[in-house]
């Protein structure tokens, strides 16, 4: 259905007070007013509506709506000597009427004098505060009851009736207006009638746009899952190596509460599955984790990104977009990659973090928003912000509690439950049977020193999937693993040795054999796998021959 509004078109009016008072009435069709009320879906569209039809009667000086708000603009508030308390006030949010004295006087506006009243100040303020009307037929004789008793002369104001929004108990608003004419008593019933209205289309209006935004923003979250379905996320975190169980530590002492995490590590570590775990064990795991990956977002588009925009606020701005914070308010944000955010826009991304407010591109409303940040980075931002790259304040404002993760080269370890569960999902993927990962593959995963740490073994799997015959894992790596320690052949050799030299051969052969296991000894990883012998006997030759490990 088509909302029904009321136009009213400019006409030049002659003022007759006399002529007022006698034929012209207050409200021209309450009734029409009432239904067009009725059929909004938008609370600009109701005020601008009651106004203007008010506005549109001659026997109308002015017609004003203001709505109780958190208070804002404290500091240019005129009335803010008089606001006992700045939390909330009402805001002048439509306004019309004519002036006779000045017919090209605006009073539209909605940024002068009585922009903001306080809650229990003057006229309006109490209205506001009782929830009582304030009915005044005729203000003859009482020039002290108004602030500005000259201009309601000049205007021959002779009368005014302010009534609450009220809408199940709870006052949304004040509609005050100040006719040229006595308000007669049907006059007042159809303003109550009105004003209890405009209560109730308000109350409709905000909750058809609250159902609007959240169906926006169901369809942001679902194309955001879609995203993420699309990625390449393996789920938990896998290990048992004492590097991953500081990490656990640090994790299951952080993820209760809402402190801000700076994860720091090596591309391809694992920084997003920290992030994951964190927001999974905290009391924001039932609304979303929301990623935002700094280093893909083109320059141009940072603050629309993180903060949304209005449509029509740049070109291409189609539609209302909502930003990230928005999204992941009362949940999670993870900003990956974080030292590539511009230096000129951090100072904005600060007072996000600082102060939980933000306005959308091509908007002024401020938006509060409840967001626990997760940031990650490859870099040293100490170091960049020593070096003027990156704000020194946003820098302490993240490293509320670093956790820093170990490269795959320092948690070898891990290869081999990493590499089972990343083939199981791998084969999943790929239709595959999962082949039997051998001793074999796991030393020779272990000579590599995975400068692509976690995501180069994801790939170096998943391209031994594809190639490898039927059954058998045929590993490839970028660069060339370390050599297998190997015994120089001596059976060509008509030379005896001696017991002194087979033990310094054996010695030499079990050294080699540590530094490509980093000196570890026990597990598939180890040299003892390598050699081929229990770890005991190696420990027991070890100790014999006098090797330092």
């Amino acid at each position: 259905m088509v909302a029904r509004k009321i136009v009213v078109k400019p006409r030049k009016f002659v003022y007759d007070v006399g002529m007022i008072d006698s034929h012209v009435p207050l409200i021209r069709d309450p009734k029409a007013l009432l239904l067009a009320m009725a059929q909004q879906r938008s609370v600009a569209d109701v005020l601008r509506l009651v106004v203007d039809d008010l506005a549109g009667s001659q026997a109308v000086a002015l017609a004003r709506i203001w709505l109780i708000r958190p208070g804002e603009g404290c500091p240019t508030c005129p009335m803010r000597s008089e606001c006992p308390d700045q939390t909330s006030c009402l805001h002048l949010v439509a306004s019309g009427g004519r002036s006779i004295i000045d017919p090209d006087t605006n009073l539209n506006r909605i940024d002068g004098m009585f922009r903001r009243f306080p809650l229990g100040i003057r006229k309006v303020g109490r209205i506001a505060t009782t929830g009582v009307a304030l009915e005044v037929p005729s203000i003859q004789g009482e020039p002290d009851w108004l602030v500005r008793p000259q201009w309601a002369e000049a205007e021959s104001i002779r009368g005014f009736a302010g009534q609450p929004l009220v809408h199940r108990g709870q006052v949304l608003g004040v509609l005050a207006v100040f006719s040229r004419t006595t308000i007669g008593d049907s006059c007042l019933v159809w303003l109550r009638m009105i004003a209890d209205h405009v209560a109730s289309a308000i109350a409709n209006a905000r909750a058809w746009e609250e159902i609007e935004s959240l169906r926006d923003r169901l369809e942001l979250e679902n194309d955001y899952l879609q995203e993420e379905l699309r990625g390449e996320s393996f789920g938990e975190m896998i290990g048992q190596s004492d590097a991953l169980q500081a990490v656990a530590q640090q994790i299951s002492l952080v993820a209760p509460t809402d402190s801000t995490v700076l994860v720091i590590g090596e591309s391809g570590t694992g920084k997003e599955l920290v992030a994951r775990e964190i927001h999974a064990r905290s009391s924001r795991h039932e609304r979303p984790l929301i990623k935002v990956n700094c280093a893909a977002i083109p320059r141009e588009l940072y603050e629309s990104e993180f903060f949304g925009h209005t449509k029509g606020s740049f070109t291409g701005a189609l539609r209302d977009r909502i930003g990230r914070f928005e999204l992941a308010d009362g949940g999670t944000l993870f900003l990956d990659e974080i030292g590539e955010i511009p230096l000129d826009l951090q100072s904005k991304l600060l007072r996000v973090l600082q102060e939980g407010e933000l306005e959308r591109v091509g908007e002024e409303q401020t938006r509060k928003v409840d967001v626990r940040i997760i940031a990650a980075t490859n870099r040293d931002l100490k170091a960049e912000a020593e070096a003027g790259r990156f704000r020194l304040d946003l820098y302490y404002r993240l490293s509320v509690f670093p956790i820093e993760l170990p490269p795959l080269r320092k948690r070898k370890d891990d290869l081999a439950l990493l590499a089972e569960h990343l083939i199981g999902i791998l084969s999943r993927r790929l239709g595959r049977q999962p082949p039997r990962l051998t001793q074999a593959n796991v030393i020779e995963l272990s000579r590599y020193d995975w400068p692509g740490n976690i995501r180069e073994l994801q790939h170096v799997l998943e391209r031994a999937l594809i190639t490898s015959p039927k059954g058998k894992l045929r590993l490839e790596f970028q660069t060339p693993a370390k050599p297998t320690a190997s015994v120089a052949p001596v059976g060509e050799s008509d030379e005896i040795l001696t017991a002194s030299q087979l033990r310094t051969l054996e010695a030499d052969n079990i050294r080699r054999a540590l530094q490509a296991c980093d000196g570890k000894v026990y597990g598939i990883a180890g040299a003892a796998a390598l050699l081929g012998m229990k770890p005991t006997t190696l420990a027991s030759r070890i100790k014999s021959l006098g090797i330092h490990s």
